[in-house]
């Protein structure tokens, strides 16, 4: 972040601060959590928190210390990001750390944990904490997609109480009952109800998981919990006493799901060639992207819609202990932090702003602002209205280096194999030939002929404006416009324009995208003039028209004159003295 964003940013905290939704509870402290994380990382991470801004002043006498410039901005709004930070996957993996069980008379859980209660074993649960490398999408209301990398870990929290029966006593017959062992024995890692990750029991077990060909899957976290109780029967016989000891064990299962996307991405060139020597090139993913780098430095890039946001899940700020009697909530030592991806209002760009790509196409589909699915205290530049995804974009450049070509996706770490289109990837720009010349012509109208021809070849360009996809296919869009109109060329190549008005025209030829046009063609311009004056019948309606605009002039000039003669001056003007 440079000094002007920061500026900028500092001057918008006081009013940022007042238009804030409800208080939520406060996150870490930046700095004051050993979580892997310098103070300015850490600051970044709590998109979720009320942002009510203080002072450098009151931050000074509230805690004895001053804070950085970027958590000082943190805490009047929410940062954002051009691609997905590791901050996130970083402070969850340390302060997973954090997170204790009850022992057997106790049992830990977040309020949002499914519980299950047998003979013995109750208030069991195992909860998903977190999947990581991972970005949850906002693509729409409704729909909130959570990708996960292809390989990863999945973090979960498995905890339980015991209940050991009371004694009892009857006559002479004393029961009695005892804890002799309890554990977590297994936990594993399904996907679609097939096991593909396992591991021994643990409370906050860890399980690294690898998935392949896969779209979308459901991932389920199990953890089997046994317990073994003891029971004795005291019997007072009078001269003996009889002892009978037995044992009864419970197993139980007990799981948490959770619906995933596998974010394994692929993406597919595009190449052009323009008459100047530029370089074209487009990439299309049928997901959501972050975007690509042109050369090896990495300063030539293109990023899509998508920037990115990092919060904590609220599920997780408070945990409940319960014990046979009573429970209680208690804050949380351990908050998992996820990637949050949005359709941004600053939209698709090309890096560097002035001298670099040229952003000449992006394509995607249509969706509704997915503004309803960030929840409250939440400032960001999301789009308010409808938008289009970028799973296409394409660049117009002076160097492409193919094989520094990098594609990078929305979750961490996850880069796109580059693979080659069945039909080939590259496209043939060609200049095009457009003229433009008066045909036909009166005092009130001229006829324009444009014929629009492959400069190389000669042959005529037929355009057709009704395909509506970027990539394949036979017909050819794109228009010309002259006069204010768009028009389309026959299979000859030509058009056919009236015009009523006198003026200059200049013609330009709009092309379709090269990337679905092979041969492709760049625009061109052609110029025709037309005035009414530049015909026979032109000059003879304007002598006609002046004449006869002229002609009371001439009555009422012709008029005095023969009235002069007819009485002379003496009798208009009377005699001298």
């Amino acid at each position: 972040m440079n000094h002007r964003e920061l500026s900028v940013l500092m001057a918008g905290l006081l009013a940022t601060s007042l238009v804030t939704g409800i208080v939520a509870a406060d996150p870490p402290r930046p700095g004051t959590e050993g979580n892997g994380l310098t103070e300015n990382e850490s600051a970044t991470l709590w998109s979720r928190d009320a942002d009510n801004y203080i002072t450098q002043e009151e931050y000074r006498q509230r805690y004895g210390e001053d804070r950085s410039a970027v958590h000082q901005v943190a805490n009047g709004t929410d940062i954002t990001f051009k691609r997905p930070p590791a901050t996130a996957a970083t402070w969850t993996r340390n302060d997973f750390e954090d997170l204790d069980a009850g022992g057997p008379d106790t049992s830990v859980h977040p309020p949002h944990a499914d519980l299950e209660d047998g003979v013995f074993i109750e208030d069991a649960h195992t909860t998903i904490f977190a999947v990581q490398p991972s970005t949850r999408g906002h693509l729409e209301s409704g729909e909130t997609p959570l990708y996960i990398a292809p390989n990863g870990t999945m973090r979960g929290f498995v905890d339980y109480r015991v209940r050991v029966p009371n004694g009892s006593s009857s006559g002479n017959t004393t029961i009695s009952w005892s804890l002799t062992e309890h554990e977590i024995e297994e936990v594993r890692l399904k996907k679609d109800g097939e096991t593909i990750a396992e591991r021994a029991g643990a409370h906050t077990p860890a399980l690294d998981y690898q998935i392949e060909d896969d779209w979308s899957a459901n991932l389920t976290l199990e953890a089997e919990i046994s317990v073994r109780l003891k029971k004795t029967v005291r019997t007072d016989l009078g001269d003996r006493t009889d002892v009978d000891v037995t044992y009864r064990t419970e197993t139980r299962n007990v799981s948490d799901s959770i619906a995933v996307e596998i974010y394994d991405l692929s993406a597919y060139p595009y190449y052009a060639e323009y008459p100047n020597g530029d370089a074209g090139v487009a990439i299309f993913q049928s997901r959501p992207w972050q975007g690509y780098t042109l050369t090896e430095d990495g300063e030539a890039r293109v990023r899509g819609i998508w920037r990115f946001y990092t919060a904590r899940n609220t599920n997780w700020d408070t945990l409940v202990r319960s014990n046979r009697t009573d429970s209680a909530t208690v804050e949380s030592d351990a908050i998992p932090v996820y990637v949050h991806a949005y359709p941004s209002r600053i939209g698709p760009r090309a890096e560097p702003v002035r001298d670099g790509p040229e952003l000449i196409e992006t394509w995607g589909t249509d969706r509704p602002s997915p503004v309803g699915t960030i929840g409250e205290n939440i400032n960001i530049d999301i789009v308010n209205q409808s938008y289009t995804t970028t799973y296409g974009v394409a660049v117009r450049a002076e160097n492409v280096d193919r094989e520094a070509l990098h594609v990078a996706g929305i979750v961490r770490g996850v880069n796109a194999s580059i693979v080659e289109p069945d039909a080939g990837s590259e496209r043939q720009l060609r200049r095009s030939n457009l003229t433009v010349e008066v045909i036909q012509q009166n005092q009130s109208q001229a006829t324009l002929r444009v014929e629009l021809r492959d400069n190389q070849t000669g042959a005529p360009i037929a355009l057709d404006d009704s395909r509506q996809y970027p990539i394949g296919g036979t017909t050819r869009n794109g228009y010309i416009t002259v006069a204010d109109q768009r028009v389309e060329t026959n299979a000859s190549g030509v058009a056919i324009v009236t015009i009523d008005e006198p003026g200059i025209y200049t013609a330009r030829y709009h092309p379709g995208s090269w990337l679905g046009h092979d041969p492709a063609y760049v625009s061109d311009t052609a110029t025709a003039r037309w005035h009414p004056l530049g015909t026979i019948d032109g000059w003879f309606a304007l002598v006609f028209e002046v004449g006869w605009q002229l002609l009371p002039f001439f009555v009422m000039f012709y008029a005095g004159k023969r009235l002069l003669r007819m009485l002379g001056p003496e009798d208009i003007f009377g005699q001298n003295p």
